[in-house]
């Protein structure tokens, strides 16, 4: 759900998808609060001898540096209404409290572990949604939508189709959108929006896009499920919608149909080969017999 972004704060390289940013955890990873009030988020590592734990928020715009606690002291950057708790070394709890949240507080805040100057390695990140007045906590509504028959082959001249999921109508943006073609998850051919679009309504919405092979699309037994995972407050909960695929009609050029036309060409063409490789010897033959007829009435 939480994009990663990379940034750099003095000479502190942050580093994520690395071996050691599994052994550091943040949770929760979802946030939501009303305005005025505190939000907590807790970090912990497991990297022996890293002793400091660094906090940013990262916003629509940049990557802000909040301070960070070393060993048991804390260091938070001043005016920022953060505070900053707990103790940086392995195994051990640190905080961050947000205090007198507004609506320029909605960001994902990431923790980091380090040792003195070397690589940062950050958690997972928590995304904190501080909700607008009179807002309401809403679900998506899921639909998928067929593909287009006028659809194109691409750039390799293979057909192939392209199924749309939407999700419409949700507050706040916490969501994730996943696919599964005949029961299985896929992510080859997917193309999802970076991130949801709020309209003035302030709910949201949000489009993946799957690209399947006409093959896949033109087997009405083949199921395509498309899944938005949202949070609630409390859980996160799935919304699916499925669709099947379609029978192939005439003048459809399935794999199928294009391996078979492929295959009568091939034996029309070897057929032709041998007639003509069987008439090439009879006219041989023929002249043959002329010049030999010819030479003996000469003689």
């Amino acid at each position: 759900m939480i994009i990663l972004l990379l940034g750099i704060h003095f000479t502190t390289i942050l580093v994520s998808g690395s071996s050691l940013s599994d052994q550091v955890f943040q949770t929760p990873a979802d946030i939501y609060s009303m305005p005025g009030q505190p939000a907590k988020i807790t970090c912990h590592h497991t990297i022996p001898t890293y002793n400091q734990i660094l906090w940013y928020k990262q916003s629509k715009t940049q990557l802000q540096f909040l301070g960070y606690v070393y060993y048991k002291d804390r260091y938070p950057e001043a005016g920022l209404g953060v505070k900053m708790e707990g103790v940086a070394d392995k195994d051990q709890n640190c905080t961050l409290t947000i205090e007198g949240l507004s609506l320029n507080s909605s960001a994902v805040y990431f923790c980091a572990a380090r040792l003195h100057n070397r690589e940062a390695y950050f958690g997972g990140g928590t995304k904190l949604t501080v909700l607008e007045k009179d807002s309401t906590i809403t679900p998506p509504k899921v639909e998928v939508l067929r593909p287009s028959e006028k659809e194109c082959k691409n750039k390799r001249g293979n057909a192939e189709k392209t199924i749309v999921c939407l999700a419409t109508g949700f507050y706040p943006d916490h969501v994730s959108v996943s696919w599964r073609v005949g029961g299985d998850d896929v992510t080859t051919g997917v193309a999802t929006d970076n991130a949801a679009l709020q309209g003035e309504d302030k709910y949201y919405t949000i489009t993946s896009r799957l690209r399947v092979s006409a093959k896949e699309w033109y087997n009405p037994n083949t199921e395509f499920n498309c899944t938005v995972s949202f949070y609630d407050g409390t859980d996160t909960k799935s919304y699916s919608y499925s669709i099947f695929g379609d029978k192939a009609k005439e003048g459809v050029l399935t794999r199928e149909k294009y391996l078979k036309i492929a295959q009568t060409a091939k034996l029309s063409y070897g057929v032709f080969i041998v007639k003509s490789m069987v008439y090439g010897v009879f006219v041989a033959f023929l002249v043959w017999k002329l010049q030999n007829s010819s030479g003996k009435r000469n003689h």
